[in-house]
């Protein structure tokens, strides 16, 4: 038990992180395109995960660029998606994961889950709703963003998987993060060889000292940390109460926003910020134990 809460602090530091980059992102987007932002993010954080290629084992390295592979999608995917829809409808959609990944560990790998967790995914989902409802119609952006989602739901499950099937000899956090920022740089190159135009460090002399401090968060803490807690915290925590926690994720944001820059929620919004927290708690919460009736 001790160890599984560890695993869900970890998560909530991850989800934490991912909630304020929201300010960072959006100062280096009036900058540099997704492509160019992903290149440096992921070149940075390469610069410290490069050594811990060395002593690599087999496993960590297929792992590792399978998850990259699915990660690399997952963030494109999402940050295209933002450019053709708003911002409250990319968190929403993105948020859908705390019920995209049980509904595709039940159809992919036949798993079944209690009561209690369907009802903190529909306490998330209803406070999603709360929270970034609008009455516009569906766009190409939505769907981006909710085929980012898929990707995403994939990438939970796999590292779950991961840790399943390496019970024996656990696969080190910090060398699938060496794996996954390789990958993702190396995508990002391709497809920016494909489109061609100007390469992401052509820019940098383009960027004052605020988007020198937002590039390095976004690759040190955002890309080296985070994806090194996510999948020690994962080991430790099933899928499907870790796209719960993930679902704090607009609520973080939110406060960030409102922090840094001076955006308010109205009633509706606390109230679903205040549904999902409540999920996370009620997703945690013990079955009491059933007492036997000696004769």
């Amino acid at each position: 038990m001790r160890t599984e809460r560890l695993g869900l602090l970890a998560l909530l530091v991850v989800t934490l992180v991912w909630g304020t980059t929201f300010p960072a992102m959006k100062l280096l987007s009036a900058l540099l395109d997704a492509l160019q932002i992903i290149w440096l993010r992921f070149a940075i954080a390469l610069l410290v995960l490069a050594p811990l290629w060395r002593g690599m084992r087999r496993s960590e390295l297929r792992w590792g660029l399978l998850l990259g592979g699915l990660l690399f999608l997952a963030f494109w995917l999402q940050v295209e998606g933002l450019g053709r829809t708003t911002s409250n409808r990319n968190a929403f959609v993105t948020g859908l994961n705390v019920l995209v990944v049980p509904l595709l560990a039940m159809l992919a790998l036949g798993r079944r889950y209690g009561w209690r967790l369907w009802a903190a995914c529909a306490m998330a989902c209803a406070g999603m709703v709360l929270m970034f409802h609008e009455d516009e119609p569906w766009n190409l952006g939505d769907s981006l963003t909710l085929a980012s989602t898929v990707f995403y739901a994939l990438y939970i499950l796999a590292l779950e998987e991961s840790t399943r099937r390496n019970l024996l000899q656990p696969l080190r956090p910090t060398r699938m993060a060496a794996v996954q920022a390789s990958v993702m740089l190396a995508a990002a190159s391709a497809l920016l060889l494909v489109r061609g135009g100007a390469w992401p460090w052509q820019r940098l002399p383009q960027l004052d000292a605020a988007a020198w401090i937002a590039l390095v968060y976004l690759g040190l803490l955002a890309s080296v940390v985070v994806v090194t807690l996510q999948a020690w915290g994962q080991q430790r925590v099933d899928a499907m109460r870790s796209a719960i926690v993930f679902g704090l994720e607009p609520v973080f944001a939110a406060l960030t926003a409102w922090v840094l820059l001076g955006e308010r929620l109205g009633l509706a919004g606390l109230a679903g910020a205040a549904l999902i927290v409540g999920a996370l708690v009620f997703s945690q919460l013990q079955p009491p134990p059933r007492v036997q009736m000696s004769a």
